[in-house]
């Protein structure tokens, strides 16, 4: 089959969102622009990382002409001059592809932030080929994984940012005593011996 580059520049919307109840939840990036919306599916930790990253990314470039708005008040419409986007994920929720690989980096000449979700082409617990770790395919390549490309302004990564961290921190609390997820009937505490926390 022949890849699909998805390309958003700039999108009318970029969010992550998740789908189900917590300890069941699938997490998703999203992207619109007019009628087409591409939703592709990735790990907890994929969100977590990514936030976590692009925060980094927007410090290192604050250095420009323009300051950034800090990131504690990125979703703050008076502070970015935009409404914050708190709507679920618009439906319907179709997943596109599953994440493998995400790439983030910095378009200094439109000062934009570029992110990239290629497609995940090796399931989870089996080795890639060599030909699989491709780190910079063409997008005139006929064959490869699927690509998702947004393009954003840094309040609007900042934005996405705030986000992404407040739905990483909405599913299950921390056990306190050893960090598991807790579920509504509680769980089996390695630190307290196997019984019930």
């Amino acid at each position: 089959m022949t890849r699909r580059i998805f390309s958003f520049d700039p999108p009318d919307r970029f969010v992550c969102g998740t789908v189900g109840p917590p300890g069941q939840r699938t997490f998703y990036l999203q992207a619109s622009k007019g009628p087409q919306i591409v939703s592709v599916a990735l790990e907890k930790a994929q969100v977590a990382v990514l936030a976590e990253r692009l925060a980094a990314l927007l410090v290192g470039v604050r250095e420009g002409d323009a300051p950034l708005v800090p990131l504690a008040h990125a979703a703050d419409p008076v502070a970015t001059g935009r409404t914050a986007d708190s709507s679920p994920l618009d439906e319907p929720v179709d997943e596109a592809f599953r994440v493998g690989t995400l790439v983030l980096s910095w378009d200094g000449d439109r000062e934009r932030v570029v992110i990239e979700a290629r497609e995940l082409l090796t399931p989870f617990g089996e080795e890639a080929d060599e030909d699989e770790l491709i780190d910079s395919l063409p997008d005139e390549a006929p064959e490869g994984p699927d690509v998702v490309r947004v393009h954003l302004a840094p309040d609007e990564a900042h934005a996405f940012v705030i986000r992404a961290a407040a739905v990483v921190q909405a599913g299950r609390p921390p056990c306190p005593m050893c960090g598991a997820p807790l579920e509504p009937t509680g769980h089996y505490c390695p630190r307290r011996n196997g019984y019930t926390h």
